[in-house]
Parts: C-alpha cells; sequence; structure tokens
C-alpha cells in the first residue's frame, strides 16, 4: 500500500469525521472480508479504520502452546496480535454507524431548539417582534434509506409511551426488509425498556414468516401484534407526535408527517383497523372455516364479486398470483363450481358473504 504521505496533495484520507470511513478505508476493508484480515502496518494512515468500528484486533489462536503460561488449564482470554486486524461483520457496522448517525440527529435537533430558544427573546429587543419560524415544518420530505432509518431512529430516541406501525407483506419479501428490521431491533427494545408499547399490524399471509416470529421471540415488553387480509402501506407512528408514511413505490422516499391534525388521523386509522384485525401475539387467535370456506377464501369470494382480476387480489392480499389462484380452484371445489362465472353465483347464493366468522 503506498504511504499516504507521499501523497499528500492526492491523499483521499484528508481530516473527516472519523466515524465517517473514507473511500480508502472502505477499499481496504473489503478486501479485508475476503481474505480474513489485513496488518496492522496497512492501516497505519487510516485512523478512521477503527475510529469507524470496521476492525477490531486479531485475537491469536488459543489453541496455540504458550510457555509463558503457567496453568493451561485456565480460560483466559486469547491474547491479541499485535500485528493483525481482523474485520468487523458489516451488518454489526452497519448497526453501529446507524444508531451512531440516528444519535447525532438527536443532538443536532436539541442544540438547535436550544438557540432557537436563546435568542428568541433578542427578537423582540427595542419593541421589534420578528415572526418565530417554524422549526419543525408539518411535513418534511426524506430520500434515501439510510436517512429514511436516522431519521425514525431519532424520533424513537425521545420516544416514552407507544409506537404504532402498519408493516405490509412487501417489506418481508426482500434483503431489504430483513436489514430494515435487524436495524429496528436495538431501538425497539429499548423503548420497551424505558415502559412504552409497540403494536403491529401485518397481512395474514405474514403469520407464519420465520422473520415475524423471530422478531416476537426477541423482543422483551408490551409487544403485541396483530393481522389482516388488507392493510395499508406502511406506516409508522411515535408517541402519536410524528409520523413516517412512504412517498414514492419503491420505499427510498417518505414523509416525516408533524402536523398534530394529520397524526392524529394517521394513529386513528391505525386504531380502527386494528380492533378489526386478528390477534397474532403474544396470543395467536386462529380464525375459523364456515361451511368448509377458510378465513382466506372467504375474503378472495369478496373481492371475485366485486370483479377483481387474479393479479389484483393477489396483490391486495399479500401474495403471489399462483397462490391466488390455487385459493380460487379451491373455493370453487368447495362450492361445486365448473367455471368462473358459476363461481360467482354460487358465491352469492352460499351467503358466506352475509356472515363474518
Amino acid at each position: 500500500m503506498t504511504d499516504a504521505a507521499a501523497h499528500p496533495a492526492n491523499d483521499p484520507h484528508n481530516p473527516h469525521d472519523p466515524q465517517d470511513p473514507c473511500p480508502r478505508a472502505v477499499e481496504l476493508y473489503e478486501r479485508a472480508l475476503r481474505e480474513g484480515g489485513i496488518d496492522r502496518q496497512d492501516a497505519s494512515s487510516l485512523p478512521c479504520l477503527l475510529e469507524s468500528g470496521l476492525f477490531e484486533p486479531t485475537r491469536q489462536d488459543p489453541n496455540r502452546q504458550d510457555p509463558a503460561r503457567q496453568n493451561p488449564s485456565r480460560q483466559d482470554p486469547a491474547p491479541q496480535d499485535p500485528a493483525r486486524l481482523t474485520p468487523v461483520p458489516p451488518a454489526l457496522v452497519l448497526h453501529r454507524l446507524l444508531r451512531a448517525a440516528g444519535e447525532r440527529v438527536l443532538r443536532e435537533r436539541r442544540h438547535s431548539a436550544r438557540l432557537a430558544e436563546a435568542f428568541a427573546p433578542l427578537t423582540r429587543i427595542g419593541g421589534r417582534s420578528v415572526p418565530e419560524v417554524d422549526r419543525s415544518p408539518a411535513i418534511r420530505v426524506v430520500g434515501g434509506t439510510r436517512r429514511i432509518n436516522e431519521a425514525i431512529t431519532a424520533a424513537m430516541a425521545g420516544a416514552s409511551s407507544e409506537l404504532l406501525c402498519v408493516q405490509p407483506n412487501l417489506h418481508y419479501t426482500d434483503s431489504r426488509g430483513a436489514a430494515a428490521q435487524a436495524v429496528a431491533m436495538d431501538r425497539d427494545q429499548a423503548l420497551l425498556d424505558r415502559g412504552g408499547r409497540i403494536r403491529t399490524l401485518y397481512q395474514h399471509t405474514q403469520r407464519h414468516l420465520p422473520l415475524v416470529l423471530a422478531r416476537y421471540e426477541q423482543l422483551s415488553g408490551d409487544a403485541e401484534a396483530r393481522s389482516l387480509d388488507e392493510v395499508t402501506d406502511r406506516l409508522i407512528v411515535v408517541d402519536r407526535d410524528v409520523a413516517f408514511v412512504p412517498a414514492g413505490a419503491d420505499g427510498t422516499v417518505a414523509l416525516e408527517v408533524r402536523h398534530p391534525a394529520l397524526v392524529e388521523f394517521l394513529a386513528a386509522t391505525f386504531d380502527r383497523l386494528w380492533w378489526q384485525a386478528t390477534p397474532l401475539y403474544p396470543q395467536a387467535v386462529h380464525r375459523p372455516s364456515l361451511n368448509g370456506v377458510t378465513p382466506r377464501q372467504r375474503t378472495i369470494a369478496g373481492l371475485l364479486v366485486e370483479g377483481h382480476t387474479d393479479a389484483v387480489i393477489a396483490d391486495r392480499l399479500g401474495m403471489n398470483i399462483r397462490t391466488a389462484r390455487v385459493h380460487i380452484a379451491k373455493l370453487a371445489a368447495t362450492l361445486g363450481s365448473g367455471s368462473r362465472a358459476q363461481l360467482g353465483y354460487l358465491i352469492g347464493r352460499s351467503g358466506i358473504l352475509d356472515r363474518e366468522a
């Protein structure tokens, strides 16, 4: 590796936030992930490697005989290798950096509030009044997954009573959903530790997903979950003071809503859905069948009667189109239908949509 001191003008490691790794640090970290580690000398010109938590000292092999140890049976920690560094797993590094970023955002907000409070009396000196600037806009656009997570983390850092969430099936079917859950676990547990509660709504298709079930096995505190056939798009409401909703189909842009009337409207919408939902955790409730027709098939029957296509039904219920067609075929077999047109007639005559199980 070229010594950075030999090229001071072109050295990319100019002074910067030590917790924000520079491009050279990231490149070296990537190499270390492939090779299992690096020499400490390679990192000597990049202090942000250790400051940002990308590396940790390498532990020597505890099975190697060390003549200096008088009692080999003692379970002493493996000594550090002064010449080597081991890369920290990327998921752990990302979690640490996002948490640190959220804490920085919170500190800056508190600093801004203190400055505004200190200067407010000065704006009225001489009898002249300066209009107060709204420091917290009613709606703020937040772009980028990282910035969205930072904004949510900052909002939850000051939360003490309640977190309301709607999690559509979409967010649990890809790696982004799994990564988002990993980031959320610590901040959710911190709220529960402060005596707050968490209520989350899922779609019925998520009731048996390992990622969902594992989440509640790890959380400790007042956390509840329920499910519905259909839910709104993703929604997060923190202490009924701030809400986050998507502002685009790909989930990379969000709106941070702080207008009291809008936040209360979103929270009230959540409450109405919550009381219609089926309990999932901590006590799961299984929805009974009606005349051989399952609750899922009864929901599909209602959408068929409304004239929706298989693709629309699958999208609204959070399943793929093949699964939707399997449910439709089972419904047709249960009602004795031989065609799509006859199925609609038999659904109406069966009365399965007139009653709720």
